[in-house]
């Protein structure tokens, strides 16, 4: 199989050897300059970035960019990776979370935990350790790259007959303009056989996570429970292990996520410590009063796809402005955007 590899001439030994083992087995088609850039529509594509000392990687910004300019499909059907190393501790995650958000603007998706990183002496990967005790860092790190190459490489999502989506918001009904566009989304969405679960994360019903031992925190887990209990043990659990397909309501607070919709995140470690989520679609609906939605797209795509593994299918989100309550209604168009982006989440999970 062909994969597409967008790597610097000015790669790193460390790098070039996690790409050699990533990619083994497939033929590599390298992009080390604009005008080696292909097609990439329907292509597994590698980003291999080598971070400078302020965390960039300007080849691959120049890439994106020329691919941006060729229109925002330009990457669709594309399925991406990321494979990062700086030498500093810093900046891995950022730079992951900026590709991986911008490609999928072009309509690229990325398989839950899209990506693999090392640092300066491979002093993230110290933990594992405990689990290849006799092996040294570097070795572990390609033992890490075999296993998310088999994921990349096999990755076939099974659509299914008919979807389970949960909902979760935080919302006032009365108010939200980030829910009144959902509203529009999920009159589409019930037209095609699918089953929507909304949960309500209220704050009388949400507590943050306690912050329990990895021990603890597992055992909750192999439970579906947690140490709080509550809303997110007896419905949220349920419903995510049940579901095709998550979504999240998200408007956009400080340019952050909503406070109860973060607490709910950290809680679903408890249920991470049981099953992996691959197989579990994420989407998301943001409206920001003024600018930022990027901003909150990002923490989503940072927080259940890079950290979580969640999938990110292609344009996981759609992003509008509106700020005083009910404002979404008076958008042109607006009931029309909604109707493509249902078909759009439909497209991506629905046989």
């Amino acid at each position: 199989m062909n994969v597409y590899v967008v790597k610097s001439k000015e790669s790193s030994e460390e790098l070039s050897d996690m790409v050699d083992e990533f990619c083994k087995g497939n033929e590599k088609v390298i992009i080390e300059s604009r005008d080696d850039i292909h097609d990439l529509k329907n292509k597994k594509v590698v980003f291999a970035a080598q971070l400078d000392g302020i965390g960039v990687d300007r080849f691959i910004l120049d890439v994106l960019l020329e691919l941006r300019k060729r229109g925002d499909d330009s990457m669709e059907g594309a399925m991406g990776a990321v494979l990062i190393h700086s030498n500093s501790e810093l900046y891995t995650k950022s730079a992951m979370n900026h590709i991986v958000f911008t490609a999928n603007l072009m309509g690229c998706s990325f398989m839950g935990h899209p990506g693999l990183e090392i640092i300066s002496g491979y002093k993230n990967l110290m933990t594992w350790k405990k689990v290849y005790p006799d092996k040294s860092l570097h070795d572990i790190n390609l033992l890490l790259s075999q296993g998310a190459s088999r994921r990349f490489f096999k990755n076939e999502l099974s659509k299914v007959k008919s979807p389970k989506m949960t909902v979760l918001h935080a919302s006032s009904r009365k108010t939200s303009n980030t829910l009144m566009l959902w509203n529009y989304i999920e009159e589409e969405i019930l037209k095609h056989d699918c089953e929507v679960n909304q949960i309500h994360i209220e704050n009388s019903d949400m507590k943050d996570c306690r912050g329990c031992s990895f021990k603890m925190c597992k055992h909750y887990g192999e439970q579906t429970s947690c140490f709080y209990g509550g809303l997110v043990v007896d419905e949220v659990f349920p419903a995510v292990e049940e579901s095709d397909c998550i979504v999240f309501i998200c408007p956009n607070y400080n340019d952050s996520i909503s406070a109860n919709l973060m607490a709910l995140i950290n809680r679903l470690t408890a249920l991470y410590r049981k099953m992996m989520f691959y197989d579990k679609t994420v989407f998301a609906v943001i409206v920001s009063g003024n600018s930022g939605s990027d901003s909150v797209a990002r923490q989503l795509i940072g927080a259940l796809n890079i950290n979580k593994g969640f999938r990110l299918p292609s344009k996981f989100a759609i992003m509008e402005l509106a700020n005083d309550p009910g404002s979404i209604k008076s958008i042109k168009g607006i009931k029309e955007k909604a109707a493509d982006f249902a078909n759009h989440m439909l497209s991506e999970i629905k046989k």
